[in-house]
């Protein structure tokens, strides 16, 4: 793990919404970490393909969540994938 965080700045969840209000991201070479903490059973889109939504926490603060939305192939390999899941 320390190889794969080298020369990378580690963002908790928790942290991302000041963080991307206060810094340019983009020029940043950094990594959060989410557990997934809850999953919407997959929808349909008006397209008629469906997609999921997962409520991701860092286990800070319960209170801070991010939603993922997948869709297409990412959909189509994780939609199984467990709540609890890093």
């Amino acid at each position: 793990m320390d190889r794969k965080m080298a020369n990378r700045k580690l963002i908790r969840l928790s942290q991302l919404k000041s963080k991307l209000a206060a810094e340019n991201l983009e020029e940043i070479d950094w990594v959060t970490f989410g557990v997934i903490v809850k999953k919407v059973t997959p929808q349909s889109a008006n397209n008629g393909r469906t997609f999921s939504i997962w409520r991701l926490n860092d286990l800070r603060d319960l209170n801070q969540c991010v939603l993922l939305f997948l869709f297409g192939e990412v959909h189509k390999e994780h939609w199984k994938t467990d709540q609890g899941t890093v």
